[in-house]
C-alpha cells in the first residue's frame, strides 16, 4: 500500500498538486497539511496549518472529516457552494492515509444545472399543455351539456377550441423541432445558399400578415446575391421569426426593416461575415430582459405572448439554428424606440 509518510513534505505537496481535482491533505491533529491549488481557488485562501474547520464549514463535509480520523474507513458528502454568479457543488471523498485524511473534491455542477434544467423544462411543458387541455375540457363539458343546443355559443366555443388545439400542435411541433436541431447541433451545414433569396421567401410570406397588421415591410438587400454555407429551410426559420415577432410585438411602430450587408458595414463584425439586421418600431424591451430572451418559455409579457400565440421556444430554436451556423445572434432595445436583432454568419 502507497504510504504518504514516506514522501517529503515537498514530494507531498507536489503530489497533491498532480491530481487533477481539488486536494487537501489533513493531519491527525486536524490541522491541514497542504491543500492543493485547485482546492485553494475554490476556497480562495491558503489554509496551511489551520484546521481544517476554518477551511470547510459544512456541517456534513466536517463530519465525513471526523468520522475518518476516528477510524472509519472511508466517508462521503456533498459540498454546496457558491463560485461568482454560478452555484456548485461537489461530490467529497474522505479517505485515510496512515494516520492523516486525504479528502478530494468532484465537481457535479454541470449535472445538477443539466437536473435542474430538465426539471424545468418538464414543469414548463406541463404548464403550456395545462392551460389549453384545461380550456378544451370546459368547452365540451359545456357543449355537452347547457349549450348543446345553443347554435351561437356552439359556434363559439367550437371556434376557440380549434385556436387552442392549434396552440397546441404550434407547441408540440416546435418541441420536436428543438429535438431535430440538438441532434444536428454538432454538424454544421456544407451546402453553399443564397441568403438574399431565403430573405425574399420570409419577407413575401409574411407580406400578407404585415398587411393585415397595417405594417409594412422593408428589405434592404445587395442587387448580387449574397452567398453563405448553411441549410436553406433552417435560415427561412430564423427569419421568419424574427420578422414575425417584429411583426407581432412591434406593431405600433408602423414599419419592419430587414437589412443584409457584410461585416464591414458594422463596427467589431469581422469582415468575412454577413449580418441580417431586423429591426422594428415599437415599445422596445427592457434592459434585464435581454439576456434571457432565448431561454425556452421565457417570455417578456406572458399574457400577451399566449393571446398573440407565442410557445415562447422561438427565439430558442433561432439560437439553436444559428449556432448550428457557427453564427451569433445580437438583440439591442430601447424602451420607446423599438428593437433591432442581429445576425451574424460566416460566408
Amino acid at each position: 500500500m502507497f504510504e504518504l509518510s514516506y514522501l517529503t513534505t515537498t514530494k507531498q505537496n507536489a503530489f497533491l498538486e498532480a491530481i487533477p481535482l481539488p486536494a487537501v491533505l489533513i493531519g491527525a491533529d486536524q490541522r491541514i497539511i497542504h491543500a492543493n491549488k485547485a482546492f485553494s481557488e475554490i476556497f480562495a485562501a491558503d489554509y496551511a496549518g489551520r484546521h481544517f474547520v476554518s477551511a470547510i464549514r459544512q456541517p456534513a463535509v466536517i463530519e465525513a472529516v471526523e468520522q475518518v480520523l476516528t477510524g472509519a474507513a472511508t466517508a462521503t458528502a456533498t459540498y454546496a457552494g457558491r463560485e461568482g454568479s454560478r452555484d456548485t457543488v461537489y461530490d467529497v471523498f474522505v479517505r485515510p492515509i496512515e494516520t492523516d485524511v486525504l479528502v478530494t473534491l468532484i465537481d457535479r455542477s454541470e449535472a445538477e444545472a443539466v437536473g435542474r434544467m430538465r426539471s424545468d423544462f418538464i414543469a414548463n411543458v406541463s404548464h403550456e399543455l395545462r392551460t389549453p387541455l384545461t380550456a378544451l375540457m370546459g368547452f365540451i363539458e359545456t357543449l355537452g351539456g347547457a349549450a348543446r343546443n345553443d347554435a351561437k355559443a356552439r359556434d363559439r366555443f367550437l371556434g376557440i377550441m380549434a385556436q387552442e388545439a392549434g396552440r397546441m400542435t404550434r407547441l408540440v411541433d416546435e418541441l420536436l423541432t428543438l429535438s431535430r436541431l440538438e441532434g444536428v447541433a454538432r454538424r454544421r451545414p456544407t451546402e453553399k445558399i443564397s441568403l438574399t433569396s431565403v430573405l425574399r421567401s420570409a419577407t413575401d410570406a409574411l407580406t400578407p400578415i404585415a398587411q393585415k397588421a397595417q405594417v409594412s415591410l422593408h428589405l434592404v438587400c445587395p442587387t448580387e446575391p449574397v452567398m453563405v454555407v448553411g441549410d436553406a429551410a433552417q435560415l427561412q426559420q430564423v427569419f421568419t421569426n424574427l420578422i414575425e415577432n417584429a411583426l407581432k410585438y412591434g406593431d405600433k411602430g408602423g414599419r419592419v426593416d430587414i437589412s443584409l450587408s457584410d461585416g464591414l458595414a458594422h463596427d467589431q463584425t469581422p469582415a468575412d461575415a454577413v449580418v441580417v439586421q431586423v429591426r422594428d418600431y415599437g415599445d422596445g424591451i427592457a434592459a434585464h430582459h435581454i439576456p434571457r430572451l432565448t431561454e425556452r418559455f421565457y417570455r417578456v409579457d406572458s399574457h400577451r405572448s399566449r393571446a398573440l400565440g407565442g410557445t415562447g421556444l422561438g427565439l430558442a430554436i433561432v439560437k439553436h439554428i444559428i449556432n448550428r451556423h457557427r453564427g451569433r445572434l445580437k438583440i439591442e432595445s430601447t424602451l420607446g424606440q423599438g428593437t433591432t436583432i442581429s445576425v451574424l454568419l460566416p460566408e
